[in-house]
């Protein structure tokens, strides 16, 4: 028989922290704190087979779940003395999922199961207080009809806020036991009404009502949004986590509240969290209620009048105290906790490895490190690569003037600006048309998950630090500011109003996440500056790499922003965005409209002291690294005009007859130009373009070589080469270049001689092309275009569609496919090697910034990558942890 289902609580456990394949996050961690002793409600878990098994038949369940999930009520109720479905002393019970990783508040939760018109009559007796038990049971109706009935949540919403407005309540908590009695009557009404039948008496009835409705929501569009954002398997599927309910709305001796055990925006060694007294796990995050803060360090700092955990119950929050410490030494990790206090007694919910920024991650990690909780290795494998992008944009100005029309938390650090929008489809159809946009909502929730992506930055009026807006936002690494109390949102009018001013939709202004203000318009910013703790994470993921990281480069200031982040050289020059610059076009155009050889030489002189500085300011900047140049590259057609104001202009400019540009255009034009006449076979037609280069290349190193002391080794890259004939033609070429300029310097240039493996043809003859070549540069922009026939310039319309069906993994141009582009390179690098042993192989294509990409570099053996300047350190810890995991599996 199979198990499908583990349980927990009284200490012990059938499950185990390691088993979260199977028991989910939630549910292995349940079972581990149980384990160790800690007060958790006691449980059970449905396991994600379950899940597996419900979506392969037709959404149902195993034959023998229902034995086993009644054996497990048994099991609970001997626990805590109480019966499921007892009228006279009843269990209730909340139903929660927990997928194998972290996805908070994409998935249903209903508390409170169990209640019914009887039950909730045994609570209030048991507990001596009708208004708690009311006020839970109308929990209980408003979570289950949104969640298994379908019924939306704001019709609730609207019941109650009717009833407190005629009853002159403002909060919640002001309404007494017999208010809570009509607002339960109202609600019964309410279902009655959608569905046709009365609410479900039944407790078992409600409790499988809720496990199919949180299997359901696995596939719900926020939970799919979610897992496609960050790459989770569909095939995953949640665990099931079915508990003893504990009570935070139990009156003034009773709270709830969420913790992390270090501050996830800076890492500080701190507890960070929030609570409320006499209040349910939903109204800490929902932003109904100001939350407290947990500390009186904390309420200090933050000015509020509301008293600490730590002051109003001191016994609980030591214990707590003592908790935290206990957990993040033993998962080796900051952790994210929700706990509630139950007249007095504390019990703990969750924990799970809290979501964190890029800053905080790093002080986080480097400090475990050196608080000996984990290794310098393991430091290194604990920071998400993509996530530095966090750190490497651009801050407000300190010195720039600012207009502050409201404040509100500093949810999420970094800054953002952008057009307000109030909707996240609108955000999200923006940004596809390549505007910024700041997010505007009252408050948001799961179904908001596509906008919050798309948007620069979040803004909420309600919500703590601990809200859906802020948890989400700092795991995108997105600037959020929530709980501006100031700001009327109007989303009929499409305004928001703040400070006396009004704005509307498409206004811009700029939120400051790392101090929680909302600015009027555009504001000055700056580029950050990295910590002490990246500086130490580098130094230990350089240790630990064994690729190069090199950068895409062809300009000094990129060249000297992509050696600030630690680029040990240059992987690829793209000449063409040279021949573009203002003073060169113009020599450029003479040389394509010349009418022969000697014409298109005459121009090319005038453009070979150019292209010798371009070349040796890149050489000084690198001072001594390798610098890998690829000739040119693009079609001809693409450095002529085409409109007729644009042809003119230009024949007047360089003195031509506007007719024969008109015919040269035509002429140069190709039906499909990427596939056309570019690459090498523009230097097989035009030798003296990639004469000129090579003379400039040599001319700069020389003279490079002797301004800065170091030797300098350019490699020479030829494009789109497809035979080796093609590659023997033209090294010839340019090694008579080198050797001229060698005997008129007077010196001895070191260089190397290479291609660009970005055909098919030239993966699969790569052993005929390496007794010529004498390094590859997998170019796998291109290989991705000529393997798939797919053009990366019109893919993306329909690419992302491939992706969400699951007919490809990933879109290929951003993340290498393995299976049949990985399978090119790692053909051509066999090859390769098996003529010329020592061949150097990088890769310079897009994927060189990706750290899946990077990882296939590291299986393949290649020497090194290249990438932007600003992902050289994604790229730095991206090959560090590939070379820790390939170590990993050889330990095996």
């Amino acid at each position: 028989m199979t198990k499908w289902v583990y349980t927990f609580g009284d200490g012990k456990a059938e499950g185990a922290a390691e088993m979260r394949e199977l028991l989910g996050g939630k549910g292995a961690n349940l079972a581990e704190m149980s384990s160790l002793g800690l007060p958790v409600p006691p449980g059970f878990t449905i396991t994600t087979e379950v899940c597996t098994w419900y979506y392969a038949n037709g959404q149902a369940f195993p034959d023998d779940l229902a034995d086993q999930v009644a054996a497990a009520l048994q099991h609970i109720g001997c626990i805590v003395g109480r019966q499921f479905g007892d009228a006279g002393d009843p269990l209730l019970v909340s139903v929660r999922s927990g997928a194998r990783a972290s996805m908070p508040g994409m998935m249903d939760t209903v508390l409170n199961l169990g209640l019914n018109d009887d039950t909730v009559e045994a609570v209030a007796t048991r507990a001596g207080d009708r208004r708690f038990a009311y006020d839970s049971y109308r929990r209980f109706i408003q979570m289950y009809s949104n969640v298994v009935l379908g019924i939306d949540h704001h019709n609730f919403e609207d019941i109650l806020e009717v009833f407190k407005e005629s009853n002159g309540h403002d909060l919640d908590t002001d309404l007494s036991a017999e208010d809570w009695q009509e607002i339960v009557a109202r609600f019964k009404a309410l279902v009655e009404e959608h569905t046709g039948i009365p609410f479900p008496q039944s407790p078992e009835m409600q409790l499988w009502g809720a496990i199919g409705a949180v299997f359901s929501s696995w596939m719900n569009q926020r939970a799919i949004t979610y897992r496609r954002l960050h790459s989770i398997p569909e095939s995953w599927g949640t665990a099931v986590n079915i508990q003893a309910m504990v009570f935070g709305n139990m009156g003034e001796s009773s709270a709830t509240g969420v913790a992390f055990t270090r501050n996830p925006s800076t890492g500080e060694n701190e507890l960070y969290g929030e609570f409320l007294v006499n209040a349910q796990g939903e109204d800490v995050v929902a932003g109904i209620r100001t939350p407290q803060d947990l500390t009186e360090k904390a309420r200090l700092a933050s000015g509020s009048d509301k008293p600490s955990l730590e002051s109003v119950m001191p016994r609980a929050f030591s214990e707590f105290v003592r908790i935290c410490d206990v957990l993040e030494k033993h998962y080796r990790d900051m952790q994210d906790v929700e706990f509630t206090v139950e007249q007095d007694k504390l019990w703990m919910l969750q924990t799970r490895s809290g979501k964190r920024t890029a800053k905080a991650a790093l002080r986080i990690a480097v400090e475990l490190a050196e608080e000996g909780l984990l290794t310098k290795e393991e430091a290194v494998q604990r920071v998400d690569p993509v996530s530095l992008d966090q750190l490497l944009h651009p801050t407000i100005d300190p010195k720039a003037e600012r207009q502050a029309i409201a404040r509100g938390l500093p949810a999420s650090p970094g800054a953002a600006q952008g057009e307000i929008v109030f909707d996240a489809d609108e955000a999200e159809t923006l940004k596809n048309e390549g505007r910024a946009v700041i997010l505007v909502r009252v408050e948001t929730s799961p179904e908001d998950i596509h906008g919050m992506h798309a948007a620069e930055g979040i803004l909420t009026t309600r919500g703590g630090m601990t809200s859906h807006a802020a948890v989400v936002a700092r795991g995108m690494g997105k600037p959020c500011v929530s709980g501006a109390g100031t700001l009327r949102v109007d989303y009929a009018a499409g305004t928001m109003t703040a400070g006396g001013t009004t704005l509307k939709r498409g206004d811009v202004i700029t939120i400051d996440g790392t101090k929680g203000e909302v600015l009027l318009g555009k504001v000055a910013m700056l580029q950050p500056e990295l910590s002490g703790e990246f500086a130490s994470l580098m130094t230990w993921a350089d240790a630990a790499r064994r690729m190069k990281v090199r950068t895409n480069a062809e300009t000094p200031a990129d060249a000297r922003t992509a050696r600030e982040f630690g680029a040990e050289g240059i992987g690829l020059c793209r000449t063409e965005h040279m021949f573009f610059e203002e003073g060169r076009i113009i020599a450029v155009r003479e040389m394509i409209l010349a009418d022969d050889e000697a014409g298109r030489r005459a121009a090319l002189a005038k453009i070979l002291p150019m292209q010798r500085q371009d070349f040796a300011d890149l050489f000084e900047i690198m001072a001594g690294l390798p610098v890998t140049i690829r000739l040119l590259d693009p079609p001809l057609h693409e450095f002529l005009p085409h409109e007729d104001d644009e042809l003119a202009e230009v024949a007047g400019t360089i003195g031509a007859d506007i007719e024969k540009l008109r015919r040269r255009v035509q002429e140069l034009h190709e039906f499909n130009p990427m596939l056309g006449h570019r690459g090498c076979r523009l230097g097989i037609t035009y030798p003296e373009i990639y004469e000129m280069q090579a003379r400039a290349i040599f001319e700069a190193a020389a003279e490079a070589a002797t301004k800065t002391g170091s030797p300098v080794t350019p490699e020479v890259m030829i494009p789109l080469i497809a035979t080796s004939a093609e590659l023997d033609m033209l090294k010839d070429r340019i090694v008579a270049v080198a050797e001229a300029v060698n005997r008129e310097k007077g010196v001895a240039v070191e260089y190397q001689i290479g291609t660009m493996i970005e055909l098919p043809r030239a993966a699969l003859r790569a052993a005929e092309i390496a007794e010529t070549a004498e390094f590859f540069s997998f170019g796998t922009n291109d290989l991705t275009q000529t393997t798939f026939g797919i053009s990366r310039d019109d893919s993306a319309r329909f690419l992302a569609e491939y992706v969400e069906k699951g007919l490809l993994p990933a879109d290929p141009f951003v993340t290498l496919d393995q299976d049949g582009v990985g399978e090119l390179v790692q053909i051509a690098a066999e090859r390769g090697r098996s003529t010329r042993a020592g061949i150097k192989l990088g890769i310079c294509g897009e994927h060189g910034g990706d750290p899946a990409s990077i990882g296939f570099c590291e299986q393949v053996g290649l020497d090194y990558v290249s990438c932007s300047p600003y992902r050289v350190p994604i790229a730095r810890l991206a090959a560090a942890q590939a070379a820790l995991g390939a170590e990993i599996e050889r330990d095996k």
